[in-house]
């Protein structure tokens, strides 16, 4: 089963997949798609002025490309990834607990201090793929705030279920839950 949608100008269909035994989703994936992440890059930079912001911030997650293809395009030269784990070479590395549907149990996401340092009294525009429960995007908020910046804006390519009524992200489009069968969820 197979769920077609329309962002950035293209025509994907999104395999459905199993969470639980009652929640489905469209799996979105840039990993791969150089056409779909160019052009969800090019719509996303469009939801906020390059003004508005100082950096951009991820999670270590398919929004890798993504954030990298904006980075090309806006002429950022430094964005940042919110790590899983801690490396060897994050010195001294700051952390908050994230909780996501698509990731079993709690995970943690991490910045080197010295990334941390360059937050420090920024404006850092959130990026995601997808936002759905928001706990994701409420880590790297957190995150943010830890490292001393401020959270300018949080955008998304899709907001998913009642993620699409959130008044504080913007997005290039909706995306529903998905009944086993395949069929929406009211």
């Amino acid at each position: 089963m197979t769920y077609p949608i329309q962002v950035a100008g293209l025509r994907r269909e999104l395999p459905i997949c199993k969470v639980t035994d009652n929640l489905y989703i469209g799996a979105f994936i840039c990993f791969g798609d150089a056409e779909l992440t160019v052009a969800c890059a090019r719509e996303l930079l469009k939801l906020v002025p390059a003004e508005d912001y100082d950096y951009l911030l991820t999670a270590e997650a398919k929004s890798i490309p993504l954030i990298h293809e904006m980075a090309r395009q806006s002429g950022a030269s430094k964005y940042f990834i919110a790590r899983k784990g801690p490396k060897a070479y994050m010195p001294d590395p700051i952390h908050v607990e994230d909780q996501s549907i698509t990731t079993a149990g709690t995970q943690r996401l991490y910045l080197g201090r010295d990334d941390a340092d360059l937050i420090r009294g920024k404006r850092i525009l959130i990026i995601d793929d997808v936002i759905s429960t928001g706990g994701s995007l409420l880590a790297m908020e957190s995150l943010v705030k830890l490292a001393g910046g401020t959270v300018a804006g949080k955008i998304a390519v899709l907001a998913e279920g009642d993620a699409q009524t959130r008044a504080d992200i913007q997005f290039l489009a909706p995306l529903p839950l998905f009944n086993a069968d395949g069929t929406v969820k009211a």
